[in-house]
């Protein structure tokens, strides 16, 4: 009997993309550390190509065509988007699959590849940097015109410790966003967590921000994205102690007395714990196009300056790889009570 040419590929295409076999957490990890190493190497897909900015196009059509003055919705577009980035995740794991011919490997390359896609540690640090170059060359029109890449607020007016106060406070909000939630939701959840999360925080970006468009469309969108967060925010004001073990008094001090004060329950806790890590005071009037919101005070330094974004830079690095090394001092002890129990 003579096989069909098609069969083989049908029994790899219809088999299931996961196995039983549950992969050692050390595998985990290693692919998650290895899309943090890919990040810094390589940098970010090019934006023909980034699977998040695909789906933040084909989200828009969606935001566009669907958009109504209505929280059930924005609810809707919301589960959209969640779909849809579950559908890549399978895609990327049944790809995996056949690539490896190995289920357990396949879930860490599946990972590896989605960790990467999510993380965006590197491409943070260089739209920081760029700002810095411009403010130490004393460009305060190009600084403002840079910083846009960063923040949503009005740029117009801002003197130079106003421009490095926005730029510390976004490496410190991102932190999260970029990086440390982006990892942790990879750990829990594999491929799908890290797509689903990315998924969360973009459609936050896009109809989460409180205007008369988005205020009932894009609550939804808001409220998971708040949640997706509050971990991922908490863990990183502990990594940020650990990076600066002399502070970590006066960071628990900040993160239980003036975070709170803040308008998100998550990006003040990450900024209060950057403040004090850096000596450095955030908070103040931002002009969000006509919207003023006027920010509590975090820290009690002095006024950023060109140089603390360099050092925001830095301690968003160094909280990167304690994350990877507590993660990997874990999932050994894991592995080894799971051997020990076999």
């Amino acid at each position: 009997m003579v096989t069909p040419p098609n069969a083989a590929w049908m029994r790899v295409a219809t088999a299931p993309a996961t196995a039983p076999a549950t992969a050692p957490a050390t595998e985990t990890v290693a692919a998650l550390a290895f899309a943090l190493v890919a990040d810094r190497v390589l940098g970010e897909p090019p934006e023909t190509a980034h699977p998040v900015a695909l789906f933040g196009k084909a989200m828009t059509w969606g935001e566009t065509r669907w958009w109504r003055d209505s929280r059930c919705a924005g609810g809707a577009y919301c589960a959209c988007g969640v779909a849809l980035a579950v559908l890549g995740a399978e895609v990327v794991e049944k790809v995996a699959w056949i690539a490896t011919g190995r289920t357990r490997q396949a879930s860490a390359v599946a990972l590896a590849v989605a960790a990467y896609v999510a993380v965006a540690s590197r491409s943070l640090c260089d739209a920081a940097s760029a700002v810095a170059s411009d403010l130490d060359a004393d460009d305060l029109e190009e600084a403002r015109l840079s910083l846009r890449s960063l923040v949503g607020r009005r740029t117009d007016d801002l003197d130079s410790h106003e421009i490095a106060r926005a730029v510390v406070e976004s490496v410190a909000e991102n932190t999260v966003d970029a990086v440390i939630a982006p990892l942790m939701w990879g750990l829990a959840a594999g491929a799908r967590g890290a797509f689903v999360y990315r998924a969360l925080n973009t459609m936050d970006a896009m109809v989460g921000h409180r205007s008369e468009r988005f205020e009932r469309f894009g609550w939804a969108s808001a409220r998971l994205d708040d949640v997706a967060n509050w971990l991922p925010a908490r863990v990183t004001a502990a990594l940020a102690a650990i990076c600066a073990p002399a502070k970590t008094g006066h960071i628990i001090d900040a993160v239980r007395h003036q975070a709170p004060s803040h308008p998100s329950p998550n990006a003040g806790v990450a900024e209060a714990a950057f403040a004090v890590s850096l000596g450095v005071r955030l908070g103040g009037v931002n002009d969000y196009h006509g919207r003023l919101e006027n920010r509590p005070q975090l820290g009690h330094g002095r006024l950023p300056s060109s140089a603390d974004i360099e050092a925001a830079c830095v301690l968003s690095r160094r909280i990167s790889l304690a994350a990877v090394l507590v993660m990997g001092i874990a999932a050994l002890a894991a592995d080894w009570a799971k051997g020990a129990t076999q």
